[in-house]
This record gives structure tokens, sequence and C-alpha cells, in this order.
């Protein structure tokens, strides 16, 4: 029998270091046995990061809301996903150009859950993870691969994994919606247990913090204190950037 996902939150927030909030998140109920999210982080200076995040969200959200039926097959959700994400990349592009805006873009991760199914897409370094149980333990899981010059560094094998932690080009991203006039967004797709969960995050959670302290957050709130507790989390590391998440709940 697919998952059914009956719950899904969303919030975001500024932090505690910077003046405006560039993240933006979209979270719904599609249908009944079918949600989807959406999170972007901006980049660019004053307010052209809030901008393209926004632009970006409520294209893929509106799109997605549009188009998704519970008849759709998998291929279907998954053209849904990457198309949406290049007219988002097409819009945000247009509008940097017309008000000649040097740099003006944006991260996104972007979810669709149905029937028993993760289907996600990512353009930069906002991520998705998968959080499951597996026998007696609780695991937790990045799905998507971030588009950074520091994922590079260690995809080559120049640094490890707990140096990229504190590297001092850990923001570069390498790909954004926006920066350029095509983008390709990568695609994932998982089988979803009973009790899974998908988190959606911005790197204002997942650039200041421990992924084993989101699974004891994820798994040991109240689902509708998660995301609260989740921000709180962050601030508490320094509240460096703003900081968005959208968890997916059975």
């Amino acid at each position: 029998m697919g998952c059914v996902f009956m719950n899904i939150f969303t919030k975001t927030d500024i932090g505690l270091v910077r003046t405006e909030n560039q993240d933006n998140v979209w979270g719904e109920m599609l249908t009944e046995n079918a949600c989807a999210a959406v999170l972007c982080d901006g980049m660019g200076g004053e307010s052209e990061g809030g901008l393209a995040s926004k632009l970006a969200v409520d294209l893929i959200s509106e799109r997605i809301k549009q188009n998704f039926s519970e008849k759709m097959s998998r291929n279907s959700v998954r053209n849904l996903l990457i198309t949406s994400v290049v007219a988002a990349n097409s819009v945000v592009w247009d509008t940097a150009k017309m008000h000649a805006h040097e740099v003006m873009g944006t991260t996104c991760v972007a979810c669709i859950v149905f029937g028993g199914t993760a289907y996600i897409v990512n353009v930069g370094d906002s991520r998705g993870y998968h959080l499951f149980a597996d026998a007696d333990n609780e695991c937790i899981r990045q799905i998507t691969k971030d588009h950074s010059h520091v994922r590079e560094l260690v995809d080559r094998g120049e640094i490890t994994e707990e140096q990229a932690r504190n590297h001092p080009k850990r923001n570069k991203i390498t790909r954004a919606i926006g920066a350029e006039s095509d983008v390709t967004p990568d695609y994932f797709e998982l089988p979803l247990g009973r009790d899974d969960m998908i988190l959606l995050c911005s790197d204002g959670l997942s650039a200041y913090g421990d992924d084993m302290d989101l699974l004891d957050i994820c798994f040991d709130s109240v689902s509708e204190e998660c995301c609260d507790n989740l921000i709180r989390y962050a601030n508490e590391n320094g509240g460096h950037d703003n900081v968005s998440v959208a968890l997916l709940i059975p």
C-alpha cells in the first residue's frame, strides 16, 4: 500500500544576523493522497535575492498546483518538477536582465510526495533529507547533492567532509536558478516507508548544525512543533543566515 503524507509543515526565519529574509518556502496538500513543497534561498544584493526566491517559489508552486493529478505517471511527475524549475529559471533570468541586476538568483529544492514515492529536484545547496527507521535505529540520509565549490573539492578527494563544514568557501554555489540562461536541476526518486519523513531546508540550517541533531529533533518533536524546533536549533547555533524548513510527515 502506498504511503500517504497527512501533514506538511513549513517555516522561515530571518535568523539573528541578516537584515532581510531572502528565503521563501511553500507547502500544501495537493489531494488527500499527495502533497508538495518548494523551498528557495535567494542570492543577490539589496532585495534581489528575496525577489528571485519569491519568483521561483510562486511559479513552481503554481505550476504544481495547476498541473498535478493523481493519474500522472512517474515520468509525468518528474517532467512537471523539472519543467517548473526550468520555467522559473527563465523568469528570474529575464527579470534580472530587465532590471540590469548583475547578481540575482536562488537555490531551489522541491518535492512532490505521492503514491508512496518522493519525487525531488534541486539546484544549488538547499537540501532534501530522508529520515527513516531501520530496524531499531533512526537514520538520516541526504538525498540531494550540493551544487557547491566545496562539494566538488570533497568529490575530488582534496578535502574531507569534516573540513568542508568549516571551509571558507562553503557558501559558494556552482549552480542556481537565474544565474545563467539555462539550468539543469538534479532529480531524485525514492520509495517511502510508513513512518518516513522528508525534510527540505536551506543552508541556514544544514551549514550550521549536525545532521544527527536534525534527526533527533525531527523524531523527538511533536509534529506541529518540529519546524519551530529546527529553527530554534539554527538560531542557538548562531543564527548566521536565514533559515527555512519544510517537513512532510505521515
